[in-house]
């Protein structure tokens, strides 16, 4: 697959973590959603002239998780859920790129909490561009869908109407930004 993008530069891209973010959402109560966001800590990604051999890797610190709440962030950190101070990153690595239809699918190895799991997201490339200081930056959007508890993030309460506290099914979505190194 060959890309038409103005702008496009292979190579190897640094990620900008003031510019990239990881987030999520998940049922709450199974009546609304709560979303969250980790920062990321790492990531590099190579982009060859063909898409199809590109790599990304990636790591997330699991202590920034920030739902806007102190409460819940607090208890997403502890044994119950991330156990961060254990397992103090999540990592992504990727193990293919491939065509479908018009879409671009990214495949990887997904681990949180010590357990490695693949997954797969839909991409979409924002572009690139140079930035007020000479950097060359190159923006995309990944996102996906997990199964926590196939993570061990198992802790969960039943509701007395009926379901329970915290959705099975969690929303990923990752904002990057990244600098083409020389």
């Amino acid at each position: 697959m060959t890309l038409d993008i103005p702008g496009y530069k292979a190579g190897t891209y640094v990620l900008d973590p003031a510019h990239s973010e990881v987030g999520f959402e998940v049922r709450h109560m199974m009546i609304s959603k709560v979303r969250g966001q980790f920062a990321v800590k790492e990531a590099t990604i190579t982009l060859p002239e063909n898409v199809l051999e590109a790599s990304v890797a990636a790591k997330v610190e699991v202590a920034s998780i920030d739902t806007g709440d102190d409460g819940r962030d607090a208890h997403l950190r502890g044994e119950d859920f991330f156990d961060a101070e254990k397992f103090p990153y999540m990592t992504f690595e990727s193990t293919a790129v491939r065509a479908d239809g018009d879409d671009v699918l990214v495949d990887g190895d997904l681990t949180i909490k010590g357990v490695t799991k693949p997954v797969t997201f839909e991409l979409e490339l924002g572009g690139f561009g140079t930035d007020p200081w000479g950097n060359y930056k190159a923006g995309a959007t990944a996102v996906g869908k997990i199964d926590r508890e196939s993570f061990g993030l198992t802790w969960n309460a039943s509701l007395e109407t009926g379901g329970v506290l915290v959705g099975k099914d969690v929303k990923i979505t990752l904002d990057l930004q990244g600098a083409l190194q020389a």
